[in-house]
């Protein structure tokens, strides 16, 4: 099962005060993602009741979750994970990547819902610290470039572990541009005003 491929330590919520001003950034939070956000995860990231070391070695349950332990003793909810505790858990997990998105990119920046899943899905992948410092959230935060555009150079740049690429990373980043580049109508960021 391909998971978290980087430590998440940074797997904080880490706000830009250049985004949102700090009056606001307690009441602002990221919007939940849609189906095909969520479906999309869920493929990539495969489920397991049990605790397993993700290929980094790293002690992982349900739908990639990083455990702080072997055992997993972070974890709220009885092992091994029913199907309900296990999604329970993944839109937990979720929810940080979804508000680390919101709050490190900047007011102007306009996302559809597809295009907000698919640099969720990559915060939830490499982690919170990743996403924030990488050159697609800086591009993305210039105001003047295609978020298509940005998205599609951007994304496969994420395809590496230790230094190696890996088929698994290529094929979910192809999945994030094919998501952000799936139209809908459907609004994401800017959350806060």
């Amino acid at each position: 099962m391909l998971s978290h491929i980087f430590l998440v330590a940074a797997f904080a919520v880490l706000p830009v005060t250049l985004a949102i001003p700090t009056h606001l950034q307690a009441r602002c939070t990221g919007p939940g993602v849609n189906q095909a956000t969520l479906s999309l995860v869920e493929s990539f990231e495969g489920f397991s009741a049990t605790e397993y070391a993700d290929p980094t070695g790293n002690p992982t349950i349900g739908y990639g979750h990083l455990c702080s332990d072997s055992s997993c003793s972070d974890v709220p909810y009885p092992i091994p994970l029913s199907d309900a505790d296990g999604q329970a858990l993944l839109q937990s997990d979720l929810a940080v990547a979804q508000n680390c998105i919101t709050l490190d990119t900047a007011s102007c920046v306009v996302l559809n819902a597809n295009q907000y899943g698919a640099l969720v899905s990559l915060a939830f992948n490499v982690g919170c610290g990743n996403a924030a410092s990488s050159t697609l959230i800086s591009r993305l935060n210039t105001c003047s470039e295609d978020v298509d555009t940005v998205i599609s150079q951007e994304l496969p740049k994420w395809d590496e572990s230790d230094g190696q690429v890996l088929s698994g990373l290529q094929k979910r980043r192809a999945a994030e541009v094919q998501l952000a580049e799936t139209a809908t109508s459907q609004g994401a960021l800017p959350a806060c005003s």
